[in-house]
């Protein structure tokens, strides 16, 4: 993590009120295992996913990975890892990204400045209403083209696509439909291998 030019956060120190979070008030945070993120100068504080979030996860980047790699169309990123939405939403930290190979800022980065060309996000009890109403937002405010929302209880995958300003949805999966990609004309994901068998 970045030197910071002022002293690390603890829970007896004052902390910045809500709204007014800034990226040198992140890098003083303690470094305890928690994802943090700031959105709009909010702190959004996530503890570590369970077995279902993490297995879905998986899913999504091998086999974006294998379709990106297998096509040369660029790099499939997971959290943590920092992306740069805007100077009041960073970092964020989506669950996957997919960057294009004339965006890719090169070994040694340490954060991607501006909206990955996708971004998918697993849905968990503590992050439902973040990644279905504040992450989509600011995704949508940044003009991220595509975001995926991968939720365990319905076994789905909603495709959000950007037309204009605002997201339209352009499918819901389930079962043993195949995810359609506007980005990534050509993925072939069967809905059902993303989610642990029942």
């Amino acid at each position: 993590m970045a030197h910071a030019t002022t002293a690390r956060l603890t829970p007896d120190s004052p902390w910045p009120a809500q709204g007014e979070w800034s990226y040198e008030d992140y890098l003083n945070l303690p470094d305890n295992g928690c994802r943090y993120e700031i959105i709009e100068g909010v702190l959004y504080v996530t503890n570590a996913p369970d077995i279902d979030h993490q297995f879905i996860v998986v899913k999504i980047v091998s086999q974006i990975e294998q379709f990106v790699a297998g096509n040369k169309l660029g790099y499939v990123l997971t959290a943590p890892f920092e992306v740069h939405l805007s100077e009041k939403s960073r970092p964020v930290q989506p669950d996957v990204l997919f960057i294009t190979s004339e965006r890719w800022p090169g070994s040694g980065a340490k954060y991607f400045e501006g909206a990955p060309d996708l971004v998918a996000e697993v849905l968990s009890p503590s992050s439902r209403r973040t990644d279905q109403v504040i992450k989509f937002i600011a995704y949508e405010q940044a003009k991220v083209p595509e975001y995926w929302i991968a939720d365990p209880k319905t076994r789905s995958v909603q495709v959000f696509a950007l037309d204009g300003e605002e997201y339209a949805l352009s499918g819901e999966f389930a079962g043993e439909e195949v995810i359609e990609s506007r980005i990534l004309t050509g993925l072939k994901i069967v809905t059902a291998s993303l989610f642990i068998s029942s």
